[in-house]
C-alpha cells in the first residue's frame, strides 16, 4: 500500500528540498538575522491575489513561497499568526534545489518584481554563487568576496554563507 501512495505523489511537480538547500537556507537566514536590520522568514506564503498569476509560466497559480523573505526588523506576530502575508518582503531569496529549474525561479522573479519587491536573490549551492537581481534582466553574480545588495544595504561574506 505504501507503493500505491508513493505512485500517486507527483514528485516531478514538487520542489523537493535537499541537505544543501536546507543547510544554506538556515545558514543564510541566521547570517541575515545577525545583521539586526532585517528579519528573515523561511517558507512564508505571500498573498499574491493582486496579481494574475496565469500570465506567468508557474506551476502554482495561487501563491508564492520564497525560501527566505526579508522584512524590516520585526518580532513575532502575536496573538494571531499570519498564514498568508499581505505585506511584500524587501527581498525574496530562492535557493536552487536539485530538482528545480533555473527558468522556474526566473519566472517567479518576474512576479516578485511585479509585486514591487526590491530585489531577488538566486542562490546556487552547487557552485557557491549568489545572483542579486534588481530587475528581471538586471543582476550581478557573486562567486567570491561579499554579496552586496545595495537596494537594502546588505553585505555578506560568501565564505560565511557557504561554510
Amino acid at each position: 500500500m505504501v507503493l500505491d501512495a508513493m505512485q500517486a505523489m507527483p514528485l516531478e511537480d514538487e520542489d523537493i528540498g535537499s541537505f544543501n538547500h536546507g543547510y544554506i537556507q538556515l545558514r543564510l537566514g541566521g547570517l541575515l538575522d545577525r545583521l539586526g536590520t532585517v528579519t528573515p522568514i523561511g517558507e512564508l506564503s505571500l498573498d499574491v491575489s493582486g496579481v494574475d498569476l496565469s500570465q506567468f509560466d508557474l506551476r502554482s497559480k495561487t501563491e508564492l513561497i520564497p525560501d527566505i523573505s526579508l522584512y524590516p526588523k520585526r518580532t513575532l506576530s502575536r496573538p494571531t499568526d499570519i498564514q498568508r502575508m499581505r505585506e511584500m518582503p524587501l527581498v525574496a531569496i530562492e535557493i536552487l534545489s536539485p530538482r528545480q529549474g533555473f527558468d522556474e525561479i526566473l519566472e517567479k522573479f518576474k512576479v516578485y518584481f511585479a509585486l514591487e519587491i526590491r530585489s531577488c536573490w538566486l542562490v546556487a549551492p552547487a557552485i557557491n554563487a549568489i545572483s542579486v537581481y534588481t530587475a528581471p534582466t538586471d543582476w550581478i553574480t557573486y562567486t567570491q568576496g561579499d554579496v552586496i545588495d545595495e537596494s537594502v544595504g546588505i553585505r555578506l561574506s560568501l565564505d560565511e554563507i557557504f561554510a
